[in-house]
């Protein structure tokens, strides 16, 4: 069975034979930042798929900032680039949950806590947060938990002064 590695190594080298260069270039920065990853702390050692993942989607995630800076900047050129960037990178990542998947899964995830304040964000973020496993970033997560529980509060507010 080949790894999400290999099969990285493997698109690299059809890339760079079918001088497709923002691919290579792209398949070259995510290796080196799986490889560092490897090295970094007091061993060296091989990746498991989802550590890979996980690699992947924080490079994915600097393609998209990146864009947003040059966009901002007005080099419209770069921006381009970096989206293109971030399109390849996405191939090797899970599909990613729409808004109404998300809210759903928070939804739940507040049920299963019994939450109704905004003081239980941490024990419904323990509970979403396995369950979306790379499909979401966490900064997306944590807004939703935060405005369905907000929406919680307000709702007690309400019925407090009627």
């Amino acid at each position: 069975m080949t790894t999400l590695k290999d099969r990285l190594q493997d698109d690299l080298r059809t890339a760079i034979k079918s001088r497709d260069e923002l691919r290579a270039a792209t398949l070259r920065l995510a290796l080196t930042a799986v490889k560092t990853e490897e090295v970094a702390g007091t061993t060296a050692r091989e990746l498991s798929d989802d550590e890979v993942r996980r690699v992947l989607a924080k490079e994915a995630k600097k393609r998209r900032e990146a864009a947003t800076a040059f966009e901002d900047a007005g080099r419209a050129d770069r921006a381009a680039r970096e989206r293109a960037e971030g399109t390849v990178l996405d191939e090797y990542l899970p599909t990613q949950l729409s808004d109404a998947e998300l809210a759903d899964l928070v939804t739940a995830a507040i049920a299963e806590a019994g939450a109704t304040e905004p003081r239980a964000m941490g024990q419904v973020m323990k509970i979403v947060t396995p369950k979306v496993a790379g499909r979401a970033e966490g900064g997306r997560v944590a807004a939703e938990v935060r405005r369905q529980l907000g929406q919680g509060e307000s709702a007690q507010a309400a019925r407090r002064t009627v």
